[in-house]
């Protein structure tokens, strides 16, 4: 389309955009979280714990638990924050939908792309989640990848573009998205409530010998 719009401001990880929080503050988070899923303590020596904010939400802050010492040591435990109250982002979509109604969430289209990368990394199928990739540095792109793998991946990849409305006014966006250990060109509408629709996905890369390995539980 003529008028596609890139936009690739929002990077999950990019630390730039998270606050630490200090060991002083750390306790108090910890006694709200408790145990996690019933296996993993944060210790105040050894979990970090950082914070930021969320450009579709107006109050409601992300926060990332993770410690080195947990198994699996990639594993990074999230929660949504609002006015106190702590909502765990577990891998499936009613966690956030509750948010969105309850915050209430607001989608623009300077927005959208940075909720479809969100949305579609903490909601998870059986895989694992539907990572957005636009470039190599993508946080969740698999690592050690040999050269046959890298050059398959990177020819494939590009930003997320915003496509504009349909007659519903929902947002369309083109996303190359990588499940599993595939990589799909994907078509998606999003609501202003949040619903997102995944309208068509296209294989482009198949049967990798490396896949997304993202562990949020």
């Amino acid at each position: 389309m003529s008028d596609t719009k890139v936009k690739t401001s929002f990077v999950l990880h990019d630390d730039d955009l998270w606050h630490t929080v200090t060991s002083a503050e750390k306790q108090g988070f910890f006694d709200k979280v408790g145990t996690i899923d019933e296996k993993h303590s944060p210790s105040v020596d050894t979990t970090e714990v950082h914070w930021r904010q969320l450009p579709f939400y107006r109050q409601v802050a992300l926060v990332r638990l993770r410690d080195r010492n947990w198994d699996p040591s990639q594993l990074c435990v999230y929660y949504l924050t609002n006015k106190g109250e702590l909502t765990r982002l577990d891998g499936t979509s009613p966690p956030i939908h509750m948010m969105n109604a309850e915050a209430p969430i607001k989608v623009t289209e300077d927005n959208v792309l940075d909720y479809l990368r969100f949305f579609c990394f903490f909601v998870r199928g059986e895989e694992g989640p539907f990572l957005i990739s636009e470039t190599m540095d993508t946080y969740g792109m698999p690592e050690n990848m040999d050269a046959t793998t890298r050059k398959a991946v990177e020819g494939v990849l590009r930003p997320a573009s915003y496509e504009g409305k349909n007659a519903e006014g929902h947002y369309l966006c083109d996303a190359i998205v990588f499940y599993s250990n595939a990589l799909f060109l994907s078509n998606f509408a999003i609501q202003p409530s949040g619903m997102i629709e995944m309208m068509e996905d296209d294989p482009l890369v198949t049967d990798l010998p490396v896949r997304v390995d993202c562990p949020v539980t």
